[in-house]
């Protein structure tokens, strides 16, 4: 394949990447790190999956545990809350789209990619603290 050729077909590539939405978000979003402002809680985080997949939110949306979402009680729809596992250390961030959890002492609730993120879906639940984050 000639130069010419090779940087057309590379040229074309980007294009559609730059064109298509959420990969561009997504690029974005990879390379943005979003900063800690406040801390907003601590406790017991769960998670749920494919058992609630495709039932509204609190907030209108379809349930989808391949997002990286949670339930919280209080924290507005739409915040980004960096979650972190006491534990590891290991952290997500994720966006509130739902009210929860209603169970115990459960601070926060999980989408399944969250937790699979974090690195909880084996032990089910995880001692976790809660940051409001902010993308810059």
């Amino acid at each position: 394949m000639s130069l010419k050729r090779s940087l057309a077909v590379i040229g074309s590539g980007f294009a559609l990447f730059v064109a298509t939405p959420a990969l561009a978000e997504e690029a974005a979003s990879a390379t943005e790190s979003p900063s800690v402002i406040e801390k907003v809680g601590e406790g017991l985080a769960s998670f749920f999956g494919r058992e609630i997949a495709g039932n509204r939110t609190a907030s209108g949306e379809k349930c989808d545990p391949d997002t990286l979402t949670a339930a919280h009680r209080t924290l507005p729809f739409g915040s980004l809350v960096r979650v972190t596992d006491a534990l590891t250390g290991n952290s997500v961030i994720v966006r509130i789209n739902d009210r929860g959890p209603f169970s115990g002492k459960r601070v926060i609730d999980l989408s399944k990619a969250a937790a699979r993120e974090l690195g909880i879906v084996g032990r089910g639940t995880a001692r976790v603290l809660l940051s409001l984050a902010s993308q810059n």
